[in-house]
């Protein structure tokens, strides 16, 4: 047995420094992070209605429908916290899914009745 104490193997010299690549999260502001969701929200629900490319095999209304409510509730709660400079182009795009949706639809709900229209009222053209 010696009395040597182990040394630390040396750094990869290629291995990625993740303590610069990463920001606290508690430095994010709270308007990047509630708009980066809906952004993800948006983007998902824009591709489970077809919206990705013509003839989509990624369409799925039933998908479409859980991620438009969960965008209508998110950007209904958040509107007053983040500024109508933020919330207005999230209304236009969770307006254009809504309608979107609706058209998508075979047998469209009425109206007050589609995704998220519980949050954001009616949905008209």
């Amino acid at each position: 047995m010696t009395d040597a104490t182990p040394t630390a193997a040396p750094a990869d010299p290629a291995a990625p420094d993740y303590d610069a690549m990463t920001r606290d999260i508690a430095d994010v502001p709270a308007v990047e992070v509630i708009t980066t969701v809906a952004v993800h929200l948006l983007s998902a629900a824009a591709v489970n209605l077809g919206l990705d490319k013509p003839d989509s095999e990624h369409k799925d209304l039933d998908e479409a429908r859980k991620l438009i409510t969960a965008l209508a509730g998110l950007v209904t709660a958040s509107a007053t916290e983040i500024s109508s400079f933020h919330a207005a182009p999230l209304r236009d795009g969770l307006k254009s899914l809504q309608l979107a949706f609706r058209e998508a639809s075979l047998v469209p709900d009425e109206p007050g009745q589609g995704p998220g229209e519980k949050f954001t009222g009616p949905v008209y053209a």
